[in-house]
């Protein structure tokens, strides 16, 4: 079997629970098609169990111990995690990934234990997205190509801009648009985009003329010749443009343009949903352009909206001024 293990990771476990462990990510990859963070944070969890249970136990578990473990075991494996800082939403997946990984020995016939479904997940307050306001995206577009103080290079600014609006002109995540190659370009008269996102599931998002032309003009003005299978976005040397440069510009025109501590790169994806939704978008139609597996995860835009609108009102109303 081909499996999957993250980099520098064991699982202080014995080897046939060790082996039972490998077997389950490589079914994650394999069959559902995970991507490498969600079996990085999944192999954590597992590895950070065996390293709570080789404590609890006074041995490295085995699959047997594991067909033991009661509701208290893994009860105890949470308060263990919480005095080491864990939050909500981290034990929340946690326990989520012991539940998955739990059926998947079942059903490989390796044990029967469905205590961990006994417990209940911590309970996570939902985050509601930040989205910058319209003015406020239009600013940061505008101001991605200006010269930040350090004499760059003209072509850098084209390329900054043109990041920019795929981020929130398509709704693309930062690792989205750097991972696209110069055969992706989205030239005239392609006016769409493939891309691979979580868990390597494709989708076609559209990209506006505006950002076509920025694109055509830092291609035009890149010094270097990038052949089909090169990056599209480069760094000064050439190399595959860093997130790190486009969170780093982000962080300039935070100072620059006065934007609140949550405008980062991810807040142009969320700019890109909330002001489509509130420009009467379908629900549905932009799931499948940010490329959500489940329409939950999309409704939380709605309630996004519904602020904004309950904030406008209680601006523009004259009993909602009075304090």
């Amino acid at each position: 079997m081909n499996t999957v293990i993250p980099r520098n990771l064991d699982f202080s476990a014995q080897p046939d629970l060790a082996e039972a462990i490998r077997g389950w990510l490589a079914f994650l990859r394999h069959e559902r098609g995970s991507g490498t963070n969600t079996l990085d944070a999944y192999a954590r969890d597992l590895r950070q169990f065996c390293v709570f249970l080789s404590e609890h136990l006074g041995a490295p578990p085995a699959l047997r111990d594991f067909n033991a473990l009661t509701a208290a075991d893994f009860r105890a494996f949470l308060a263990w995690r919480r005095t080491q800082g864990a939050s909500s939403r981290s034990l929340s997946r946690s326990l989520s990934a012991l539940r998955a990984c739990f059926r998947h020995l079942e059903r490989a016939g390796h044990l029967k234990n469905r205590a961990v479904l006994a417990v209940a997940l911590p309970r996570v307050p939902r985050a509601l997205p930040r989205p910058l306001t319209e003015d406020k995206a239009r600013a940061v577009v505008s101001e991605s190509r200006e010269d930040d103080g350090r004499d760059r290079a003209p072509w850098v600014g084209l390329r900054d801009q043109a990041v920019i609006l795929l981020l929130y002109g398509s709704g693309l995540r930062i690792s989205e648009a750097l991972s696209l190659n110069r055969r992706d370009a989205p030239l005239p008269p392609r006016d769409v985009l493939r891309v691979k996102g979580k868990g390597d599931h494709e989708r076609v998002v559209p990209v506006l003329p505006i950002a076509q032309e920025a694109v055509l003009q830092y291609l035009d003005a890149c010094p270097y010749s990038l052949m089909s299978d090169d990056p599209l976005f480069v760094g000064v040397r050439g190399g595959r443009l860093s997130p790190r440069i486009v969170q780093l510009l982000i962080a300039r025109l935070r100072a620059a343009l006065d934007l609140p501590p949550t405008a980062t790169p991810h807040a142009l994806r969320h700019s890109f949903a909330t002001h489509l939704l509130g420009s009467g978008a379908d629900l549905r139609a932009i799931q499948e352009l940010l490329g959500h597996a489940s329409l939950s995860t999309t409704q939380v835009y709605t309630d996004v909206d519904r602020q904004a609108l309950l904030n406008v009102y209680a601006k523009a109303h004259p009993r909602g001024r009075q304090k």
